[in-house]
């Protein structure tokens, strides 16, 4: 029976990403972009089809204004959104830094906003009502950011969706700023919400439990249609949903369509990594170095077979190849497969003796053998095959 992984895209509504690694993602502890990396990940982002990104906080002062406008003077095919403040103030500098677009935050918990603004919920539904209309006036989209959803009382949100949607607002962003939601409490908060929701719903995870991926899953399952992501996760503690973890399994496991280049992400991921000046973890699923390298012989036998057999995640839709690792637990066919590759053919007594000097030495090392290593390691043990020690060489040596 032919193979099917995906759901007709037509049956799914599609999703729309928002970025924020250059506002979120530069929250993360000791990153800071300087102007011509902001400019290279925008336009990075554009190259991989990323509809909106949240570029900066315009309220942090002249030269985050003069950063945000220079992304927006290059005029990229992606709508460009400043974060800010339920506040006068935070609203004249977008404006300022001529976005076309603001996600407007005010907490949404009785906690945060006690805590923070020292107001009510009443107050908290009058600034909305207020600042909404304002920027709407000045031909501003606008998303009325909810942080601390995850700890609000449902019936208060349902109000702001209602009052944002009164006053203008195009959607409402339901954060989960201290990272506490599962995917079945987030589908318990974003369900009856999105269901007559008069506009559209974004869900903005952090992964302190590291359900960030699967929590913005069921979050568009619930009906969210709108998703805030960063690339590779970078953000505050342990950070956000990962871009290309929520696009893929949003476009290759349930055929919703993203609009992104799947093959533009590993070097997208790079880069941000690169600029943000960390590692990017081998393991790290689409884009770690790792993630598509096979070492076990059992894996790599299959593999060589028919890739079906160990392979759930095409790795050619990120442009990626799967790669065969020589170590401790390889196996005689990846070491014939490798050497092949290099014009070498043993027959199986050399390939065991071979797979035990791989073994110890790697064992020795803690690292695996590279490709040139094994051809040498090859060469040595038939020349020692062909002429043992103390034999004299018949013939030109």
């Amino acid at each position: 029976m032919p193979e099917s992984k995906l759901i007709p895209m037509a049956s799914k509504p599609a999703v729309f990403l928002n970025d924020t690694t250059l506002r979120d993602g530069e929250q993360a502890p000791g990153v800071a972009f300087s102007l011509s990396e902001k400019l290279g990940i925008a336009e990075a982002l554009a190259t991989a089809g990323v509809p909106e990104i949240e570029v900066g906080t315009p309220a942090m002062g002249e030269e985050e204004i003069a950063a945000i406008r220079a992304v927006v003077s290059l005029n990229l095919p992606m709508r460009v959104m400043a974060w800010c403040r339920m506040t006068a103030q935070d609203l004249d500098a977008a404006l300022e830094s001529g976005v076309s677009a603001v996600n407007l935050s005010l907490p949404s918990s009785d906690l945060q906003l006690a805590a923070k603004l020292g107001i009510g919920r009443a107050e908290a539904l009058s600034r909305i009502d207020a600042l909404v209309r304002k920027a709407a006036r000045f031909g501003l989209s606008v998303a009325v950011g909810c942080e601390d959803a995850s700890r609000a009382d449902p019936a208060h949100l349902s109000d702001v969706i209602a009052v944002a949607a009164t006053a203008g607002a195009a959607r409402v962003r339901l954060a989960d700023t201290v990272g506490i939601l599962d995917p079945f409490s987030t589908v318990a908060l974003i369900e009856p919400l999105a269901r007559y929701a008069p506009l559209a719903i974004e869900f903005h995870a952090h992964n302190d439990f590291g359900l960030a991926t699967a929590n913005s899953i069921a979050a568009y399952r619930a009906g969210a249609r709108h998703l805030s992501v960063t690339v590779s996760g970078l953000g505050e503690r342990a950070g956000n949903a990962p871009l290309e973890e929520v696009a893929a399994v949003l476009q290759i496991m349930h055929g919703v369509p993203c609009g992104l280049d799947l093959a533009a992400l590993p070097g997208l991921a790079a880069l941000v990594a690169r600029y943000a000046r960390q590692t990017l973890a081998p393991t790290k699923p689409i884009t770690g170095g790792n993630v598509f390298t096979h070492e076990s012989g059992i894996h790599v036998a299959g593999l060589l077979g028919n890739r079906q057999t160990y392979q759930g995640l095409d790795p050619a839709e990120f442009g990626r190849d799967h790669s065969i690792a020589i170590g401790k637990h390889s196996g005689t066919a990846a070491l014939a497969y490798v050497l092949e590759q290099h014009g070498r053919h043993g027959d199986r007594e050399t390939l065991a003796n071979l797979l035990a000097e791989v073994r110890r030495l790697a064992v020795a090392t803690k690292a695996t053998v590279p490709a040139a290593q094994l051809v040498r390691l090859f060469d040595h043990i038939q020349a020692e095959f062909q002429h043992p020690r103390g034999e004299p060489c018949r013939s030109s040596c």
